[in-house]
């Protein structure tokens, strides 16, 4: 089963790479087919194994020579390692199915905002979308309840940010809001205090570094994406030991 999951991470994430690179560029993640972004050569089955395809023509087209970013590779095998996790958490279930598309969503919205400081309409649009067919297939009443709160959560609280302090995009505010929709209002609490902390955390080793100055604009999304996943895989345990700290 491991090595099922391995492939389906791996596969679907060679997709993540196209959505990352079609989406914000306006282009139909459907068609034309994958080809060489240099030479324009449509690329056979075999140049689309993810991982192998890559080591095996060393980094490079094997039609114009032109380099394949190592980026391709590293996303691939990120989304395969995030659902191994969730699987050895979670088994098989529909809560694997749920996080397994969430954090592939969230994969794409880091690197698309990295990249072009924006979090397009479509991904918020599909995540949305594919949430609610999980609140009714899991649990309707608790979770579409839980799911709205979470949205009004999450949402207002960076549309509050964003109205006081012009630090956060559409973006982001929008982003939150679907991860309240999917997750609830109190997942939704820690990944806005979680994601505030290794954001500032992140800045100021970039500042420090001398990477990014105090004016840079440094995207959101990442922070918020790394939150959800902590988030998803410790929640329970950071919400239960923080509620125990309280009452002792």
């Amino acid at each position: 089963m491991i090595f099922i999951i391995l492939t389906l991470g791996l596969l679907i994430g060679s997709f993540l790479n196209v959505c990352i690179y079609r989406i914000p560029r306006g282009e139909s993640i459907s068609f034309p087919p994958s080809h060489c972004p240099k030479c324009s050569t449509n690329l056979k089955p075999i140049d689309l194994i993810p991982v192998i395809s890559f080591v095996w023509t060393k980094g490079k087209c094997r039609y114009c020579s032109e380099k394949i970013a190592i980026r391709y590779p590293l996303v691939e095998i990120l989304n395969a390692l995030i659902y191994l996790i969730l699987y050895l958490k979670f088994s098989i279930s529909i809560l694997l199915i749920k996080y397994s598309i969430l954090t592939s969503i969230l994969i794409v919205v880091s690197f698309i905002d990295y990249d072009y400081q924006i979090i397009p309409n479509e991904i918020v649009i599909f995540g949305m979308i594919f949430s609610f067919i999980i609140h009714v297939v899991h649990n309707f009443k608790g979770d579409i309840l839980s799911g709205l709160v979470g949205l009004l959560i999450g949402g207002g609280l960076f549309l509050i940010i964003a109205l006081v302090t012009n630090a956060m995009g559409g973006g982001d505010i929008k982003l939150m809001g679907m991860l309240g929709f999917s997750l609830g209002y109190k997942y939704i609490l820690l990944i806005t205090l979680l994601s505030f902390i290794i954001g500032a955390v992140v800045s100021l080793i970039l500042i420090f570094l001398k990477i990014k100055s105090r004016k840079d604009f440094i995207p959101f999304g990442p922070f918020i994406a790394i939150s959800s996943l902590v988030t998803i895989y410790y929640g329970d345990e950071i919400i239960n030991w923080y509620l125990l700290k309280i009452i002792s």
